[in-house]
């Protein structure tokens, strides 16, 4: 891992670019050594490589370690599988240095401001004010998945699908109280269909006990705090030979045989210091709204006046300072305190994916919906790793390592029911020619 130089200034020019970002969007250029890329399905003419520095959930944790079979090196006890490779060391930190404790200068307490002002722009408002060749420019380079869902059941055709999906803004809507983002009994009706046909996986940033109680099923695994915390499906086999892996006698349904692998378990004491720390520091700040993640902590701020925007990014500010092993990062109008170690939700993908025995396999096709930054980890995964496919959830352009995308949650139902449809088919010996959309087959 490269020592990153890694200060408060440097989220000056991160969030300088995500305002520019939001006044007027331009589209990605492919890299020039992209150009010389093999061709195939997801070579550079035609998925596109872009950077994502000003919208990456990770800016500071980067692996260009090639992809291979043991590239983890982790004995995973959500189902055997054969181990090789050396053993991974998740306690290994990135070296960031800071300044020293202080409050926010006028420079970074304004870039704090703009970055929290552009993660959470009024969807409505652009729409009105003619975004819409933007958005149908962006759409060219990120085309919709239902449209193209002919293609994606052509490529997925022999194959195993791998489904992941996250949670608020891609299953629930996004809502003024978190408490309140409930998915519907249709979207829990069709992740339970899409859970019989396809191994599948919620990957949130809420803690991982809180999706398990807002989605109630138990044939899914589950990954909270952004892949920190995952949760194997019940009656798996289990391996208890790596330090994070541990066997649960019961999970939240009082089933039997659960398997929990916690790559920042250390961190658990410091996050709930961190979290009393900021409840009754933003105690003050009328809607405010601090959670407990387990594994990292949330202060939301979309029901907070403009005007208290900046004693929020002090109060994280302040809490960055005291605990030099914590990073911030910052999602749709939330501020976000996780541990400063090397693992995302693109690493939990490669976890489940080992885990399951599916990952560097010609036959199998991973695909991954999500909205948030913190998703992009993921997207990045399945395309560098030319194995699979990302689908940003979205109805305005953003910079995004996605393929495809979907507008909202009502099209991410419609697309996981045309999955469902499709592989009945498949399996009944009708499948063929044709899209699938909305349980109907198109010629």
């Amino acid at each position: 891992m490269e020592k990153v130089e890694f200060c408060k200034c440097s989220w000056v020019n991160e969030m300088k670019e995500k305002e520019s970002n939001k006044q007027s969007y331009k589209i990605p250029t492919v890299h020039e050594s992209d150009r010389s890329a093999k061709s195939g399905p997801y070579s550079a003419s035609n998925l596109a490589r872009m950077d994502i520095e000003s919208n990456h959930s990770s800016p500071v944790l980067t692996d260009s370690t090639p992809i291979n079979k043991s590239r983890l090196g982790i004995h995973s006890n959500l189902l055997p599988y054969a181990p090789s490779g050396g053993s991974l060391s998740p306690s290994k930190y990135i070296n960031i240095p800071r300044k020293k404790p202080g409050k926010l200068d006028e420079v970074c307490a304004n870039a704090w401001l703009d970055a929290m002002k552009s993660s959470s722009p009024p969807r409505k408002k652009l729409i009105k004010d003619g975004a819409d060749t933007a958005y149908s420019s962006w759409m060219l380079k990120h085309p919709s998945a239902l449209n193209s869902f002919e293609e994606i059941a052509n490529l997925a055709k022999n194959k195993k699908i791998a489904m992941f999906l996250d949670y608020d803004g891609t299953l629930s809507p996004i809502v003024d109280d978190p408490d309140n983002a409930l998915m519907s009994d249709d979207m829990r009706s069709t992740v339970s269909k899409v859970a019989k046909y396809f191994p599948t996986a919620i990957i949130s940033g809420r803690s991982r006990d809180k999706v398990c109680e807002l989605i109630g099923l138990t044939e899914l695994y589950y990954a909270g705090s952004h892949g920190m915390d995952i949760l194997g499906p019940i009656g798996k086999a289990v391996s208890n030979d790596h330090p994070n892996c541990t066997e649960s006698t019961t999970d939240l349904q009082g089933k039997e045989d659960v398997n929990l692998f916690q790559p920042a378990r250390e961190f658990i004491p410091m996050i709930n210091e961190v979290f009393r720390t900021l409840v009754d520091n933003t105690k003050g700040i009328k809607g405010a709204k601090v959670e407990n993640h387990k594994f990292c902590v949330s202060v939301h701020f979309r029901n907070v006046d403009e005007k208290s925007w900046q004693p929020i990014a002090q109060c994280v500010q302040d809490i960055l300072d005291k605990y030099p092993r914590l990073r911030k990062t910052h999602g749709r109008k939330v501020l976000e305190v996780r541990p400063m170690i090397d693992w995302n939700k693109g690493k939990a993908v490669e976890f489940l994916l080992e885990s399951l025995g599916l990952n560097n396999r010609d036959d199998v096709l991973p695909i991954y919906i999500g909205d948030d930054m913190s998703d992009e980890d993921a997207f990045k995964v399945l395309r560098e790793g030319n194995r699979g496919y990302g689908i940003l959830v979205s109805s305005r352009p953003k910079e995004t390592n996605a393929v495809y995308s979907l507008k909202d949650p009502t099209e991410v139902m419609r697309f996981l029911n045309s999955l469902v449809t499709w592989k009945k088919l498949e399996e009944e010996g009708g499948g063929g020619g044709g899209c699938i959309v909305n349980n109907r087959r198109t010629i």
